[in-house]
């Protein structure tokens, strides 16, 4: 992107704001006195600045026409923000390029998808290969009765190979403390922040809840991509209130959903990645909020556009606040 400041995004920023009329600012004794003197030192007309910290929130988003296709070209001016139903003054503007995407991959290992699990590793290491750059990292976990990390971010193609090499199965399917898991570990990184997700959404061992998940995600800015791995589709034990958790996961945190039915692994995997390349960044110093509220919800439209000539996806708020403390996932 080259600009300096698109490395910082969903820190906090500091802006300066003067002070006018009207205002009480309430001081110690000992501060009192210095001000006084330094007034007294000061030209008259010269008035004090304060400094404020101010949250800038970021959004990607990612633009389909009525076909399904990707939109590109877009500008600044075609878009319009709003939070809580407060319209937004856009102050980043940037289509993906430089910025450092930090990608979680979280595989179910769990009996139901067991069969698949070689499938699996085979087109995970391809997308690994396909995607890291180098300003970009890359972990891996596993989750069938427990989550375990297999690999912490590297841009190393080789540790990402060796943890795939350690898939292992087991009975149960703890995807809910997956997605918490893995979202908490993305907390704390700077630029996008995305956790992929290969799973049939059958969660089984019943820990953390879809709520929790979702929670999760939103609070520590990170996106789901979904590949729904379906082992028997007409199957009669079929999770389609599973399937539907991987969907609406992904429909909240701006990110996508995809069958592996459809094309099969690689192909869902290089999906992602074409998503992933073809986003625009948007940024924006929250103004005249309403007081009291913990999430935020975010719009995004293109005005010009009749209603039903684009699809925008984002995700849908923001968190205030820090996220809560998450549980250590133990590696291998």
């Amino acid at each position: 992107m080259g600009r300096p400041h698109m490395n910082r995004l969903s820190m906090r920023r500091g802006r300066n704001v003067t002070a006018g009329r009207g205002i009480l600012v309430l001081l110690a004794p000992a501060t009192v006195c210095a001000a006084l003197l330094f007034a007294a030192a000061a030209a008259p007309a010269q008035q004090t600045t304060f400094h404020v910290e101010v949250k800038l929130v970021d959004i990607f988003v990612n633009v389909t026409d009525r076909n399904g296709a990707l939109v590109g070209g877009l500008t600044r001016d075609d878009f319009a923000i709003f939070e809580d139903g407060r319209p937004q003054q856009i102050a980043i503007f940037d289509r993906e390029s430089a910025m450092p995407l930090n990608l979680t991959l979280a595989i179910d290992t769990s009996g139901s998808v067991r069969k698949d699990m070689s499938l699996e590793a085979i087109a995970a290491r391809r997308f690994a290969q396909a995607i890291l750059r180098s300003q970009d990292q890359m972990s891996l976990l596993q989750f069938a009765t427990d989550v375990r990390e297999l690999a912490p971010f590297t841009n190393k193609i080789s540790v990402i190979e060796r943890g795939l090499n350690q898939l292992r199965g087991d009975s149960a399917t703890a995807m809910y403390d997956a997605i918490c898991l893995g979202s908490a570990g993305l907390g704390g990184k700077q630029g996008r922040k995305v956790l992929v997700v290969v799973s049939d959404g059958d969660d089984t061992a019943e820990s953390s809840t879809y709520a929790e998940a979702l929670e999760a995600a939103l609070r520590n800015e990170v996106m789901i991509y979904s590949i729904i791995d379906v082992p028997i589709e007409a199957s009669a034990g079929r999770d389609i209130g599973g399937e539907h958790a991987l969907i609406t996961l992904a429909e909240q945190t701006g990110g996508k959903h995809f069958y592996v039915s459809d094309g099969g692994l690689d192909k869902a995997f290089a999906r992602v990645s074409d998503d992933l390349r073809t986003q625009y960044v948007l940024g924006y110093y929250p103004h005249n909020q309403e007081p009291g509220r913990t999430f935020h919800r975010i719009l995004v439209t293109i005005p010009r556009a009749a209603p039903d000539e684009f699809n925008i996806r984002n995700k849908t708020g923001y968190y205030a606040g820090a996220a809560p403390t998450q549980r250590h996932v133990p590696a291998d």
